[in-house]
């Protein structure tokens, strides 16, 4: 081969390996500059400022804020039941960048909405069960009741008679209610309010009979003394109220009911970014600052992993769709 031509050819693959670096280390430099997250990150809660999901999802912002090195925004948007503010992530790009904290109601609104404009199993990619709140069963401080299975005996002697509070139709405290009664198989009256403070008002100036609580709303009154609770509906005794007795050992197997919050995204948000997500709000989790912080509002840390968290809205969505047909409650 001459030797001229040998030179240039090696010259020209140099040449081509070297522009092929530099397009590589473009290439690079690019895809740092998009890696998610590069931008804010909107956190939507489809309920009122001041709640405990509000509460929950403004801690556990500021600790991904940190860890993600950009700024987590809370974003209330209230109505229907939750649905509103579900609806709109539903139908939000899957990029990473719009994420939903929900509670209960998202596995119940689905049989209590049969016409939702979304659909929870398919149009969201869960990440993590972020927190429970089990429920006081209360009753006021001057009633007779003084355990569950006086509760049972009165009710059972006068069916009906009883009332039992709730924060609204189809809520958590309603479906406790209802869920008590199937399983103590007697008849209570429901009392919906509007929203969970005149309930516990009323409760406390004994116009109703007794209501299913979350700890972090009624714990303060069975503290002050203004009402006494009868049980927690835990699985097991805490350590908040290492006395109180769950509702599954008082005289009701199988009762165990816990109000929850947990982050979803829009389905098809890319895997990576779901397991990042998974990975820090787990990891936020852990730390004692948002353990202390989360304890002080009543309110148990969980950090799942996606996939047990996708088995536990699978199995809550079945358990409330067959009380909600059982007891034939409805929305108008």
């Amino acid at each position: 081969m001459n030797p001229l031509f040998k030179r240039n050819r090696r010259a020209t693959l140099a040449a081509s390996a070297a522009a092929m670096g530099w397009l590589a280390l473009g290439a690079g430099t690019a895809w740092a500059q998009n890696a998610w997250p590069h931008r804010s990150i909107r956190l939507v809660v489809p309920y009122p400022a001041g709640g405990n999901a509000d509460s929950t999802a403004r801690l556990l912002a500021a600790q991904l804020s940190e860890r993600l090195q950009q700024q987590v925004i809370v974003d209330n948007r209230p109505g229907g039941g939750g649905t509103i503010g579900a609806g709109l992530v539903a139908k939000a790009p899957a990029d990473g960048y719009t994420l939903l904290l929900d509670a209960t109601a998202f596995t119940v609104n689905p049989s209590l909405f049969p016409k939702l404009a979304y659909e929870p199993a398919k149009d969201f990619a869960p990440i993590s069960q972020v927190t429970r709140v089990p429920m006081l069963l209360v009753v006021p401080a001057a009633s007779p009741l003084r355990s569950v299975a006086d509760l049972i005996r009165s009710a059972r002697a006068a069916p009906g008679k009883l009332s039992y509070a709730s924060a609204g139709n189809g809520g958590a405290q309603h479906l406790a209610g209802e869920l008590f009664k199937q399983g103590a198989k007697l008849s209570m009256t429901h009392i919906p309010y509007r929203g969970g403070a005149p309930a516990l008002t009323d409760l406390v100036g004994g116009q109703v009979d007794l209501m299913f609580s979350a700890t972090s709303a009624s714990g303060p009154f069975v503290k002050s003394g203004k009402l006494r609770a009868l049980a927690i509906t835990s699985d097991a005794r805490v350590p908040e109220w290492p006395h109180l007795p769950t509702v599954a050992e008082s005289g009701v197997p199988g009762f165990e009911v816990n109000e929850w919050n947990g982050l979803f995204a829009p389905a098809g948000t890319p895997k990576a970014v779901l397991d990042l997500l998974e990975t820090e709000t787990r990891a936020a989790l852990r730390t004692a600052e948002l353990q202390r912080r989360l304890g002080e509002l009543g309110v148990q840390p969980v950090g799942s992993s996606s996939q047990e968290f996708a088995r536990f809205v699978e199995s809550e969505s079945s358990r409330w769709a067959g009380v909600i047909k059982a007891s034939g409650i409805r929305i108008d």
